[in-house]
């Protein structure tokens, strides 16, 4: 302790302390006189007298000669009288978290219900109807979810099923995918695109990726070319390596087509159980970005707007590969440590290309990225998780597809990831050992050692 902030710490050379105590009966304190003298202090007066503070933690000094101090003697010899006193502070403490507790979370409550108070509800009250493309289960509870957000709002789905399209219309429940959940009756089901598109205000697209570019050009004469397209689809074609992003308005020979990527942790069956579920939309059009958030974001599902287009389509994509792999080791019974440093690595992996390709390392880490990482490699119910666990059990591939009804995008998106890899010359070990393994190229006892046997280098 210094008595001045320019005496330096250099300065306290060959410390004498020395302490006396006068016990006061009648208040069961005790008189603690400190006193440090400091040779070769430059001061006058080398006494420095201090005394610490147990019950406020604040330490006094005085270098005068007034020496008395009274505070309470912190090792009291009456053991009653000493566990009484520490206690008393436990319990003051304990009182003071609570508040500090409390009072943090009553801000918190105040901020969150004056945002809700000034947020806009325009949109919604504005939209008549909403288009969805696509049958399959997130389809689905996506058209179930914008549904339930208002009684009046028209949710049409278009499908090519004529089975399922009928169950929903007929029985309001996907008999396909959710046989026992039940749709609200303002979802409506068409085969006919020229129905289901005409004066739709947003349209949910839920095509799987490596069949978009094809069902998009069959329906594009009934496309305004201004309404809005929300891409629910994971994944990279095959051939060209494109995104959503440019599948859509290439397709849709409309450049200018407005685009939202819809992404995060999310399972079709949580959505419908309308359990709590966060997501984030991305687009280069912030207005359109927080419109999107005023239709969908409810009770029961946040939604976070982001203008990182690039980095929410190819963490989404990616994440499916990874989640492959997730379950091999899995399936070969490899443990929680080679587990988690897989996904380590691949997030690793995920994060190198994606800020090649001009993503922002905090999408990587929010809900598009780590979020739907964590959820795809360490769920049973992710489908890609589902085919590696089958693949590390020693199954064919051929044999997993098809019994399976629902699509694993990352079987198909494995081989365009590699080559969009080799494009910004990146190097992806995990990313590239699954898509070996799909090719059957490899197996996955032989790209564990191979994985292994890499050397040992710095961890960027």
């Amino acid at each position: 302790m210094a008595a001045s902030n320019s005496i330096e710490p250099r300065l306290f050379l060959n410390p004498i302390f020395t302490t006396s105590t006068t016990t006061n009966s009648s208040t069961s304190l005790h008189i603690q006189n400190f006193k440090l003298k400091l040779p070769h202090f430059p001061t006058k007066n080398p006494t420095l007298v201090f005394t610490l503070n147990s019950s406020s933690g604040s330490a006094t000094t005085n270098n005068n000669n007034d020496n008395t101090i009274i505070t309470p003697y912190p090792d009291d010899p009456d053991p009653v009288r000493a566990s009484a006193v520490s206690s008393e502070n436990r319990a003051r403490d304990g009182r003071d978290r609570r508040k500090i507790v409390k009072v943090a979370w009553e801000k918190l409550v105040r901020w969150s219900r004056t945002w809700r108070s000034k947020a806009k509800t325009d949109i919604l009250e504005r939209t008549k109807k909403v288009v969805v493309l696509g049958g399959g289960s997130f389809g689905t509870a996506m058209a179930a979810h914008v549904a339930n957000r208002k009684a009046q709002l028209k949710v049409y789905m278009l499908m090519r099923d004529p089975v399922v399209c009928q169950s929903i219309n007929d029985k309001h429940c996907n008999c396909r995918y959710f046989p026992e959940q039940e749709l609200p009756e303002n979802v409506i089901a068409t085969m006919d695109a020229k129905t289901a598109l005409l004066g739709a205000d947003y349209c949910l697209h839920a095509v799987p990726v490596q069949f978009s570019s094809s069902f998009l050009e069959g329906i594009s004469d009934y496309v305004d070319p201004g309404l809005p397209f929300i891409s629910l689809s994971k994944g990279l074609e095959l051939n060209t390596l494109r995104m959503m992003s440019q599948i859509i308005p290439q397709a849709l020979r409309n450049p200018r087509q407005p685009f939202i990527a819809l992404s995060g942790p999310s399972f079709a069956l949580e959505l419908m159980n309308k359990l709590p579920t966060a997501m984030v939309v991305a687009s280069k059009d912030r207005k359109l970005a927080n419109a999107v958030q005023q239709l969908l974001a409810s009770k029961h599902l946040r939604i976070s707007t982001s203008s990182d287009v690039t980095g929410v389509e190819i963490a989404g994509a990616l994440k499916n590969v990874l989640a492959i792999a997730a379950g091999i080791v899995v399936g070969m019974n490899l443990g929680n440590n080679s587990m988690a440093a897989l996904v380590a690595q691949g997030c690793s992996e995920i994060r190198w290309l994606a800020t090649k390709m001009g993503a922002k390392p905090t999408t990587i880490t929010g809900l598009s990225g780590t979020g739907d990482i964590m959820l795809t490699c360490f769920v049973n119910l992710s489908r890609n998780r589902t085919v590696g666990v089958r693949l590390g059990s020693g199954e064919k591939l051929d044999d997993i597809l098809s019994s399976m009804n629902q699509v694993a995008e990352g079987v198909s998106t494995a081989g365009a990831v590699i080559a969009l890899a080799q494009k910004y010359n990146v190097k992806m070990p995990v990313l590239t050992a699954v898509a070996r393994i799909i090719d059957n190229e490899l197996t996955p006892k032989k790209a564990v050692l191979e994985l292994m046997s890499l050397p040992q280098v710095e961890e960027v």
